[in-house]
């Protein structure tokens, strides 16, 4: 029996590898981005124009973008600095985690200044700065031009820039990352209550109603090292996929077909461990206690460790915020922003193991206990089920067929382990024919998620805006169950759906249930590494976007759609 689970763990371990998103990039994770010079990614030309105007046009390269309130415009004229004026067009709405709500210009921005005075010859000097959606911000940049109203002509100064072009912004106030690690704290303790997560760890706190103090401690701990020592894995993971090229989120890696299928048989075998089906006893639910046989020291390890990982299908409420701020700071401090999340979810449970009071909650131990054991098992299964629908989703439903199939293939694996020579070889052959059921794949065949909804693409946005129609994006995946709730609850109801028509309100799904570079920069360009995202756009181009809440309510889109349309009037 032994020999089945250290296979199933390798296999488990070696899908969640097959996960990354493919690419050159992705092969070497160690590379670095190919990030543009600061002069190649923001060009600049300038043209003076008649009566003492002058014409500034920056062409800026694709997934970078310019800071509105970055420009800064200086003329000066026989050592005296003149009167200017600009005229600024407006720029795209995004929420930034250094300078709160700004305003950004992607792929190019016309500036025109003017001067009332009449001169002849001038000189300019034009401050900017920029960042690009891949992670990287570059310092302030000053750029001087001769100006030479007669001739029409425009000459550029060198500048010695006082810092390097590639250096990244690390200045962040300390207040504001204080914020974000408490953000991430009480996200991280929301997780607990997810339908993901609780059937899990229903079970480790019943394990605290008949155990000593220093087992309760020893264990809290355990379990608290394997939770933080998962999330700081992750953020190592997300940073190294970002400074491989790769824009990647929370939940990243449910957006392989691969790690879904894997992750739906684990609980399978969980839950069939706590139907008595199989004789794992808590081997399987402690991922390790009976390979390492310590008593379950190291399973409290990888009870945390298996929290983590069935949380990613989740976003609590606040962790959006945070994760957002952490995907876009070095590495020390998104390293921190983790280590609070993963702080916040453990704090509970190490809470119970630590307060007397708080565990006078928890009911007497008795036969009960074995009873909600067996009943824990279906959310499990349904967890598996859901997991499975998620895989017919991404790659259709004859995939999702092949991996039921594996699922019993599996089960039956871990039936005939239990005797003789002759059933534990059929063991390992129904287990090797679980494995390849569960990496084969079909063509996925096209779906739609919300009926008349139109996919969402940059594009689609400006066209309708410029057409005098209000948009809302729904950024969203099948392996998202809080944008099902919100979906389900809230966006396809009649009241809102109602709503939408009565506004004029174009209704956009960008489906995010596998990988999309386009989506993850998007996400990005709001702040967010996660989902879900929603941004309703008013009709007007002009006008800024305004994001919601991760957790909606019908009042909430209702009084959104209804600022817009008198922010319209």
């Amino acid at each position: 029996m032994r020999f089945v689970l250290t296979s199933l763990l390798w296999l488990y371990s070696s899908l969640v590898l097959a996960q990354l998103p493919t690419g050159t990039a992705a092969a070497n994770p160690f590379a670095q981005p190919d990030f543009l010079p600061v002069e190649q990614a923001y060009q600049l030309s300038v043209e003076p124009l008649p009566n003492g105007q002058i014409q500034l046009y920056w062409r800026i390269a694709e997934s970078y973008y310019l800071y509105q309130h970055a420009f800064d415009f200086r003329l000066e004229s026989a050592g005296e600095v003149l009167p200017l004026s600009s005229e600024i067009p407006a720029g795209l709405a995004r929420s930034d985690e250094f300078f709160g709500d700004v305003h950004v210009y992607y792929d190019e921005v016309d500036v025109r200044l003017q001067t009332p005075m009449s001169v002849g010859f001038a000189r300019l000097t034009v401050k900017s700065q920029g960042c690009a959606d891949a992670g990287l911000c570059y310092p302030p940049r000053t750029e001087i031009f001769d100006i030479d109203f007669g001739t029409g002509k425009a000459s550029p100064v060198a500048v010695a820039q006082t810092l390097a072009a590639s250096e990244t912004r690390t200045n962040t106030p300390p207040a504001s990352l204080a914020y974000m690690l408490l953000l991430a704290f009480i996200g991280g303790a929301i997780l607990n209550l997810m339908p993901c997560v609780f059937p899990v760890l229903s079970l480790k706190v019943l394990g605290f109603a008949n155990s000593s103090r220093h087992e309760r401690l020893y264990h809290g701990w355990l379990y608290t090292l394997g939770v933080v020592a998962s999330f700081l894995l992750v953020a190592a993971a997300l940073i190294g996929l970002q400074a491989a090229g790769q824009a990647v989120g929370w939940g990243f890696q449910l957006q392989s077909p691969t790690f879904v299928i894997a992750l739906a048989y684990l609980f399978l075998i969980m839950g069939l461990s706590l139907s008595g089906m199989l004789q794992l006893g808590s081997s399987v639910m402690n991922l390790g206690g009976s390979l390492a046989g310590r008593q379950g020291s190291v399973g409290s390890f990888f009870t945390g460790v298996l929290a983590v990982v069935v949380a990613s299908p989740c976003t609590a409420p606040f962790m959006g915020t945070a994760l957002g701020f952490a995907i876009t700071q070095p590495p020390l401090f998104a390293l921190s922003v983790f280590f609070a999340l993963g702080a916040g979810m453990a704090a509970p449970m190490l809470l119970l193991s630590y307060s007397a009071r708080a565990r006078d909650w928890l009911p007497r131990p008795g036969a009960w206990m074995e009873t909600l054991k067996q009943l824990l098992a279906f959310p499990l299964y349904a967890t598996a089920i859901w997991l499975l629908w998620v895989a017919g989703r991404q790659t259709g439903v004859d995939t999702m067929a092949a991996a039921l199939t594996g699922g019993l293939m599996l089960a039956l694996a871990l039936w005939l382990w239990q005797g003789g020579k002759a059933r534990k070889a059929l063991a390992l052959i129904c287990l090797v024919a679980a494995i390849a059921l569960g990496l084969w794949r079909a063509p996925a065949t096209p779906d739609s998620r919300a009926g008349a909804a139109l996919a969402w693409s940059p594009q689609q946005v400006d066209t309708l805006r410029r057409a005098g129609r209000a948009v809302f994006v729904d950024v969203t995946a099948d392996w998202c169950i809080t944008c099902i709730a919100n979906e389900q609850g809230v966006l396809y109801t009649d009241a809102v759906q109602a709503a939408f028509k009565e506004h004029d309100v174009e209704y956009l799904v960008a489906d995010w249930t596998n990988y999309d570079a386009d989506i993850a920069a998007y996400l990005r360009s709001h702040g967010r590494s996660g989902i879900p995202l929603y941004v309703l756009y008013p009709a007007n181009p002009a006008g800024d976007a305004v994001l919601l809440p991760q957790l909606l309510t019908r009042s909430t889109v209702l009084e959104a759609l209804q600022r817009v349309k008198n922010s319209a009037k």
